[in-house]
């Protein structure tokens, strides 16, 4: 198995009010994207939202519904002040704070939020990861 994700799923209870939201955030939905389902190109990869019923019958067939903990992905930036600018701004779009930017033991800068249906999104400025000029980052 080749080590690369191509798409990201979430599961979502109102699939138009999460699209309104991620592209309050400035995102632009594929062309396929439809009412149950919406996608949104990032990079290389995709990011799927899913009804929660089309969801829970994709992984768990008639077995009933999907239980699953808080996901959290991480969007890293080039600096401690487009952290700070981002999540303030996916709070002005329904985002909801989870925890202010700040500086981390780890020896970043980062503050999460949460998406309309409580998915974990860390912004973080991460200085032993300098990101390529295309947005891109090694783990080193």
């Amino acid at each position: 198995m080749e080590q690369r994700i191509t798409l990201i799923t979430l599961r979502v209870t109102d699939v138009a009010r999460s699209r309104a939201f991620y592209e309050g955030l400035g995102w632009k939905a594929a062309g396929g994207s439809q009412p149950s389902f919406a996608f949104f190109q990032m990079g290389g990869m995709g990011l799927g939202l899913l009804a929660a019923d089309s969801y829970d019958k994709e992984i768990a067939g008639d077995a009933g519904k999907v239980t699953h903990g808080p996901t959290m992905l991480a969007h890293n930036v080039r600096g401690k002040a487009d952290v700070d600018r981002l999540v303030s701004f996916a709070l002005t779009q329904g985002g909801r704070l989870v925890r202010a930017p700040a500086d981390q033991f780890w020896g970043g800068y980062s503050g999460i939020y949460a998406d309309p249906d409580g998915h974990y999104w860390e912004i973080a400025f991460n200085p032993f990861w300098p990101l390529a000029e295309d947005g891109s980052v090694t783990l080193d």
